[in-house]
């Protein structure tokens, strides 16, 4: 439970341990420190064919005993082939804009390197770009398993909520198809695939923008 009024969540499970704060929680509060090896080596982001795994060691504590992310429809609209970029907003872009960030973890909370993001949705009026690569792009996590994108809030369609699509895909693993979803979307009530285990925590910001966070749980380690 926050007290803040102006953030709404999906989640109210802490990251917290019994022994003490949780590598999460440490990472997402910037406590842990990355390697400066590990930092140089995340200069440039390998190909998702050539890239090797650079897992960080869990440490003692980090139990937060998440269940991996579940998967979801890919759905009609993806595309192939998206530039790497993390953004996908220039300064004319229509729309609402929205920052958002989270990690990539193992079942065992050690963050994932180098992993493969690729984002799609609809512009600001619920349309998809199938011509070009509009509010399409993918990109790679940082050592330390974080990723930013910067995009805008998706336009409603008839029949779905508000909603991003996105494949995960840790290196030389299985992809991850899934959604994340918006809280308090009336719309959340009547989509027929919409699940309350992949809503994003969302604040709004001073200058009428939204900031989103949600940390992505591959099962595996």
């Amino acid at each position: 439970m926050t007290d803040d009024p102006n953030l709404t969540s999906g989640k109210d499970a802490s990251d917290s341990t019994e022994n003490g704060i949780s590598r999460k929680r440490a990472l997402q509060l910037g406590l842990l420190a990355v390697p400066a090896a590990a930092a140089l080596g995340a200069a440039t982001p390998a190909p998702r064919s050539e890239a090797v795994p650079r897992d960080l060691e869990p440490t003692p504590q980090c139990d937060d005993g998440d269940d991996p992310t579940i998967p979801q429809m890919e759905g009609p609209y993806f595309k192939p082939n998206s530039p790497q970029r993390t953004s996908l907003v220039t300064p004319q872009t229509p729309g609402i804009r929205l920052l958002v960030t989270g990690y990539v973890f193992t079942r065992s909370c050690v963050p994932v390197a180098q992993a493969l993001l690729d984002f799609w949705q609809a512009n600001s009026q619920g349309g998809y770009d199938n011509v070009g690569y509009n509010f399409r792009g993918h990109q790679f996590t940082g050592p330390d398993g974080k990723f930013t994108l910067s995009t805008i809030v998706p336009g409603l369609y008839p029949g779905r909520t508000r909603h991003l699509h996105v494949k995960v895909q840790a290196p030389n693993r299985p992809i991850l198809t899934t959604q994340l979803y918006f809280p308090n979307e009336p719309r959340n009530n009547t989509d027929p695939i919409f699940d309350p285990r992949l809503l994003m925590t969302v604040r709004n910001t001073p200058t009428g923008g939204r900031e989103a966070t949600f940390d992505f749980v591959l099962n595996f380690g």
